[in-house]
């Protein structure tokens, strides 16, 4: 009888190559889950910020695209305003 090996993550699975891969797999993916869990918790405290700033009498939308903006190069954002801009003015928007 010829013994079953399975490949993981590029490595073969006989015997203890196997528990090790599947130990590293396993811490791997609870990792990402802690991750996950984290991701969550600061994605609640956006939400708070945001109501808080919607509270006191500020756009959300316009900090949203600020904070987008605030991520760009200066080149793309001009660009991109550039291209916005050009558009706007075609379809007589301007």
């Amino acid at each position: 009888m010829s013994e079953e090996t399975t490949t993981i993550g590029g490595a073969d699975s006989a015997m203890g190559v196997n528990n090790v891969t599947a130990d590293e797999l396993r811490l791997l993916i609870e990792r990402a889950e802690r991750l996950e869990e984290e991701k969550k918790g600061i994605a609640e405290d956006i939400k708070d910020v945001f109501a808080e700033a919607k509270a006191r009498g500020f756009d959300v939308k316009a900090m949203r695209k600020i904070m987008r903006i605030r991520k760009q190069k200066k080149e793309d954002f001009e660009h991109e305003e550039a291209v916005l801009e050009t558009y706007m003015a075609a379809l007589g928007m301007i």
